[in-house]
């Protein structure tokens, strides 16, 4: 179900990157799970799966850490 869930977020995050084009917004990369667990023990109960989508910046831009509060 994993494989599933992670393959179908790359599926619409590529859309996204098409639609996108070529303009100044962070870029999406493929999504990369990051765990997932079972709710209790009860087969009937949910599955969390977990998925972080990395950005990066678009051409001549760079993201950076701002120390503040």
């Amino acid at each position: 179900i994993c494989t599933v869930v992670e393959e179908l977020v790359n599926d619409l995050l590529s859309v996204c990157r098409t639609f996108s084009g070529n303009d100044f917004m962070p870029r999406l990369q493929p999504a990369v799970g990051v765990g997932g667990f079972l709710e209790g023990w009860n087969v009937s109960e949910d599955f969390f799966y977990r998925l972080l989508v990395p950005l990066k910046p678009p051409p001549g831009h760079s993201f950076h850490l701002d120390l503040g509060n």
